[in-house]
């Protein structure tokens, strides 16, 4: 007999810190393609937070622009 494994859902929301690990980038360009408004983010407290569909949204801004 095998037990069931029961695995927590993937996070929906990602600190700057991980969302930057998720799109291969560096810290510092995370933080400026959100000053500059091309990834969006959300406030919880004093934290900034980033949706994982704002992150496929960003993700289809580099594909459009690239095309």
């Amino acid at each position: 007999m095998s037990a069931s494994t029961v695995s927590a859902p993937a996070p929906r929301l990602l600190a700057v810190e991980e969302a930057a690990v998720v799109l291969s980038l560096g810290r510092s360009m995370t933080f400026e393609e959100i000053r500059r408004g091309r990834l969006r983010t959300v406030r919880s407290g004093r934290r900034r937070l980033v949706p994982t569909e704002y992150i496929e949204e960003y993700i289809e801004l580099l594909k459009r622009e690239s095309a």
